[in-house]
């Protein structure tokens, strides 16, 4: 006990010296502050709880606010809070207790181009956690369409900024604030970005913004991208040699789309890709996240349509695949692996959800697939 105290002691007492070194009067001294505390926080809960409780962030962040501090001092500042946004769920409140949101978007309003950067990461550290009022986006109505302008900076600008949209629309309002702000003609052009990581994010919210939303979906259909109709594009990204995660969100674009009437069911992108798409995403080939995901996904699909039920219930054997979810977790996975196993049982809840959702529309309007469901 006398060794642990000692050593909380001593962990205290040099998080309380990171801190001490912001408020060292040479600009020099507190930037190699700054830089330290980066490095002693790297993958490190415990210092940066340490030094949240022992007050480093309303200094970093008035050091972040004030111009007299210097590009690399307030670039390095953001940087150290975005780590600190990397921690628990308890740092992310504090963050956003002491007002972090308001004050990086401030610093959006910055000239350089490397500071935008580090405030957008942190940002987006900071709105990706489940903790974090999405709300916050919208409060200022400058920071949508400022945010916008933005997204031509570079390939970062437009990765954290897409990352942060696909987070924060949550709701009709959020998806209606996005489309009135051209969010569909901005973000189109980065379907076919170079970065990966800028098309799935671009991705992702044309998914979100097109879930059960007529208006949105409408406008995506007489989109194109470099000459091609959008739709296309979400189809060559649905190709199996794309990787699975870019797939199924591309299929989910175009299911959303079908469902809020953009799209008719009986289109060949539906019925020929997006269908046999999601029907290959339940296979016991994917991880069970992704098989939980397409099987609620093509059940929302085909829950209006019967000629859909009756594609989907004979391609690539379906209902067999479906028993399967009811098979986690395995006796062999509880014998070879308990990390196995607790993934598994986590997600065994979820997959026999998923394929109940999907087993109710399959069977909703035709009595020979109901059959088929139950008598394999």
């Amino acid at each position: 006990i006398f060794f642990s105290l000692s050593l909380k002691k001593k962990i205290t007492a040099t998080s309380r010296h990171y801190v001490d070194r912001l408020f060292d009067p040479d600009p020099q001294k507190v930037l190699q502050g700054v830089i330290d505390m980066k490095n002693a926080v790297i993958g490190n809960n415990k210092q940066k709880a340490n030094l949240i409780v022992l007050g480093a962030v309303p200094r970093l962040l008035y050091l972040l606010q004030q111009s007299s501090s210097g590009l690399d001092l307030r670039t390095e500042c953001a940087v150290v809070l975005g780590s600190l946004a990397m921690g628990t769920e308890n740092n992310i409140k504090s963050l956003v207790d002491c007002h972090i949101i308001p004050a990086l978007l401030q610093g959006l309003l910055s000239p350089e181009l490397i500071f935008i950067e580090a405030c957008l990461r942190c940002l987006r550290t900071v709105f990706i956690s489940p903790v974090t009022p999405v709300q916050l986006l919208y409060t200022d109505p400058t920071v949508i369409p400022h945010l916008m302008s933005l997204l031509s900076s570079s390939q970062k600008t437009q990765e954290y900024i897409t990352q942060i949209f696909s987070h924060c629309c949550k709701t009709s309002d959020h998806q209606t604030v996005l489309f009135n702000h051209s969010a569909v003609q901005h973000i189109a052009p980065l379907l076919i970005s170079p970065s990966y990581k800028v098309r799935m994010q671009a991705l992702k919210c044309f998914s979100v913004l097109a879930y059960e939303n007529t208006q949105v979906s409408m406008t995506l259909v007489n989109v194109l991208v470099d000459g091609e109709p959008l739709s296309q594009v979400f189809v060559r990204m649905m190709q199996r040699d794309q990787p699975v995660e870019m797939q199924l969100t591309a299929a989910k674009c175009l299911t959303f789309m079908c469902r809020a009437g953009a799209i008719q069911t009986e289109e060949s992108c539906i019925v020929l890709k997006t269908l046999p798409c999601l029907v290959r995403m339940c296979s016991k080939d994917h991880l069970l996240e992704e098989r939980v995901d397409g099987a609620e996904t093509l059940a929302y699909l085909i829950e209006p349509d019967v000629e859909l039920q009756r594609i989907a219930s004979t391609t690539d054997h379906l209902v067999a695949m479906l028993a399967d979810y009811f098979k986690y977790p395995s006796s062999v996975s509880a014998i070879t692996d308990i990390k196995r196993l607790d993934h598994d049982l986590k997600h065994a809840h979820e997959l026999r959800q998923a394929a109940f959702k999907l087993y109710a529309s399959l069977g909703s309007n035709d009595e020979d697939i109901r059959k088929k469901v139950l008598f394999p």
